[in-house]
């Protein structure tokens, strides 16, 4: 049968052991809890991707031009149907690259697709210039949206950008992050109107071959301009985010609780 041992501290008074015992075991659970906690919540954290991350990196916006790449050469030489099977082939073969690599294979998949689209509206109208069809309505629509969420106040980047960094709509209190996100919808929105305009001109003068270099030129060159000018916007906006909360916790700090004239001190 245990028993607690007594102890004599120095004042000559007696104590179980019992107790510092199970208050030492209470505490070094209580820091082993807490260290696990810590831990699961460092581990569990993930950094937000980054737009460029969302389409699939460098690697991913270069892979996006090998398709049309292998489908002018190959229509002036083999014809269309050759030309329809090269493009779809070196899609598939981007996809499975990139699966091997362990990268994220969704850019990729929507490549796929996207390609496959651009292939049947060239087979059913018969003319190469038919795969670049869905690609320069694409581009028109794409303008369209960022134009009508700039004027209806509700600026595209913004939304995606609460939406990733898990803000919300909060940015829409702030004039300055507002204008910013409209710097860089309205750079998206150039970017996909030039497309049309340009590639529309193109496909109406039956010039394939330009075609295909104004979609290659016109991709991720000015993706990449778009991209740096959404970053500096982000950036611009975050630190207006910053600056109000601060402003506000600061007013918040300032406030003082006025004194009731009808309280009088005690002594």
């Amino acid at each position: 049968m245990w028993h607690p041992r007594r102890v004599t501290d120095s004042n000559g008074s007696a104590r179980d052991s019992s107790t510092d015992d199970s208050t030492t075991n209470d505490s070094s659970t209580n820091n082993s809890g807490t260290h696990d906690a810590d831990t699961s919540s460092l581990s569990t954290e993930k950094a937000a991707p980054t737009v460029l991350e969302q389409l699939g990196g460098l690697s991913g916006l270069v892979a996006s031009t090998l398709p049309v790449i292998a489908f002018v050469p190959a229509n002036s030489f083999f014809g269309l149907t050759a030309a329809i099977w090269s493009a779809l082939g070196v899609a598939l073969a981007v996809m499975i690259w990139r699966l091997v690599k362990r990268a994220p294979i969704q850019p990729a998949i929507s490549g796929f697709f996207g390609v496959g689209i651009c292939a049947f509206i060239a087979y059913r109208t018969g003319d190469a210039k038919g795969y670049f069809l869905f690609g320069i309505y694409t581009s028109l629509a794409y303008a369209g949206v960022f134009v009508v969420s700039m004027i209806a106040r509700w600026p595209l980047v913004g939304i995606a950008w609460g939406y990733l960094n898990g803000k919300g709509t909060a940015w829409r209190t702030n004039t300055r992050a507002v204008r910013s996100y409209d710097i860089a919808t309205f750079a998206w929105a150039v970017v996909f109107g030039a497309r049309y305009l340009v590639q529309s001109q193109l496909y109406d003068a039956d010039q394939t071959g330009w075609l295909a270099a104004a979609r290659i030129g016109m991709g991720w060159p000015l993706t990449g301009v778009a991209l740096l000018v959404t970053f500096w916007a982000v950036r611009r906006a975050d630190s207006a985010l910053e600056e109000s909360a601060n402003t506000a916790d600061s007013r918040g700090a300032d406030v003082v609780t006025p004194r009731d004239p009808d309280t009088r001190d005690a002594s």
